[in-house]
């Protein structure tokens, strides 16, 4: 079974075409993360996955189910969770009110699981969003999105303006959901952090996909990495 089919999807924000027939594959269990320059439409095929940009042609399947025109609450519901980029938390709701109500399910993820992959969560239950530090806003957004046991999580940009600490602490959160078989789309632009946990890559350049390998064929391949990411 693949978890995630993205099957020739076009996508545009009013008149600009952004997504011009994107096509991937995630299996359960698996992490693929998908690389390319600022602009090219990485986000936008998040929020078409999430319903949040619904896209014009094309498909998306999600354990063999068409999602591609299903509300943004369904898909959420179906079992796909989202860390969007920039976390996006609620400023004045505590850390548990945005565990109590994103959480979903008799699943895996509780609360006390949660913690344990998160300890610095665990002595801020009560302190609010706007109270925490970057790289805690974003394992809450992490956080937020599991307690809804999700089969797929979406993550954009998790890495964005973390201290390097944080960033090794996410890396172990992501391996440790890995282990536990959750399925990651990885949307990144640190190229060792995604090269590091992914188990495939795929580059996106104006709006389709360029490339595909795996990790070790991308740190080989100069050629690729500086035609597509400027590295």
């Amino acid at each position: 079974m693949t978890m995630l089919t993205i099957d020739d999807v076009h996508t545009y924000y009013g008149d600009s075409y952004i997504l011009q027939g994107v096509s991937l594959e995630l299996k359960p269990g698996t992490v693929v993360a998908l690389l390319g320059r600022n602009g090219v439409g990485k986000t936008t095929l998040v929020r078409s996955i999430m319903g949040l940009t619904p896209a014009a042609r094309g498909r998306i399947l999600f354990k063999g189910a068409d999602i591609t025109r299903m509300p943004t609450w369904r898909i959420a519901r179906a079992g796909i969770g989202l860390v969007p980029q920039g976390r996006r938390v609620f400023r004045s709701l505590t850390v548990g009110e945005h565990l109590q109500v994103t959480a979903r399910g008799t699943g895996g993820w509780t609360l006390d699981r949660i913690v344990n992959l998160f300890p610095n969560l665990g002595s801020r239950m009560r302190s609010p969003g706007g109270k925490l530090s970057g790289g805690e806003q974003q394992m809450l957004a992490a956080a937020r999105a599991l307690v809804g046991n999700p089969d797929l999580l979406l993550m954009d940009e998790p890495t964005e303006g973390l201290a390097p600490l944080m960033v090794r602490d996410l890396g172990q959160a992501i391996a440790s959901l890995k282990a536990a078989g959750t399925s990651i789309l990885l949307v990144e632009q640190q190229l060792a952090f995604a090269l590091r946990h992914a188990d495939l890559v795929y580059i996106m350049s104006k709006g389709r996909i360029v490339h595909r390998c795996t990790p070790a064929e991308l740190s080989a391949d100069t050629e690729t990495k500086s035609r597509y990411l400027g590295v």
